[in-house]
C-alpha cells in the first residue's frame, strides 16, 4: 500500500489525528468515570472515540513502518518506531473499558438498567464501580504518557537527524 497523499507521507497527517483521539478518549473515559453529568451527555460517544483511537493507531504505525523504509534507519528513527509499536495495547484496553463502563453506567447502574437485578446489592456495584475508575485512570495516564513519549521521539528523530544539518 502507497502511504503518500499529495506529496506528503500518511504518516505525518494522521499522526495528528492520533494525538488529538487517543488524550481525548482518555479524558472522557475519567470524566465519564468521575462525573455523571458528562456521563450522561457522553454516553456512546465515548467508546466511539475510543474505537477511533483503536482503529487509528495500527494504520499511524502501519505508515509509519512504510515511512522509516524510506528515510533511513537511524537510532532515532529506530527508537521512535520501537516506542510507537507500545500504543496499540494502550488503545486496545482504553476502548474495552471504555465500552464496559458505559454499559456499565447505561445498562447496570442507571435506575431503570436493563440488567439491574444482575449485580445485587449497593456494595457490589460500589466495588465494581470504583475498580472500573482506578482502571480507567491508569489507562489514561500509560495511553496519554505513551503519546507523550512517540511524539517526543518522533521529534527528536526529526529535528535532530538528518534532515536539520546544514549543508557546508
Amino acid at each position: 500500500m502507497d502511504f503518500e497523499f499529495n506529496g506528503l507521507p500518511v504518516h505525518v497527517l494522521l499522526v495528528h489525528f492520533v494525538v488529538i483521539v487517543v488524550p481525548l478518549a482518555a479524558l472522557c473515559t475519567v470524566l465519564a468515570a468521575f462525573w455523571p453529568a458528562a456521563r450522561r451527555r457522553l454516553g456512546v460517544v465515548t467508546p466511539i472515540i475510543a474505537l477511533a483511537a483503536l482503529i487509528s493507531v495500527p494504520i499511524t504505525t502501519e505508515a509509519g513502518e512504510w515511512l522509516q523504509a524510506r528515510v533511513g534507519r537511524t537510532d532515532l528513527v529506530a527508537a521512535h518506531a520501537a516506542i510507537g509499536k507500545t500504543l496499540l495495547p494502550w488503545a486496545a484496553a482504553t476502548f474495552l473499558f471504555a465500552a464496559i463502563q458505559w454499559f456499565w453506567f447505561r445498562f447496570v447502574t442507571a435506575p431503570d438498567a436493563k440488567f439491574a437485578a444482575r449485580v445485587p446489592g449497593t456494595t457490589a456495584r460500589l466495588v465494581i464501580t470504583v475498580a472500573l475508575a482506578i482502571i480507567v485512570v491508569v489507562l489514561a495516564v500509560g495511553s496519554v504518557i505513551t503519546v507523550v513519549q512517540i511524539g517526543e521521539s518522533g521529534a527528536r528523530a526529526i529535528w535532530t537527524g538528518s534532515f536539520t544539518q546544514n549543508p557546508k
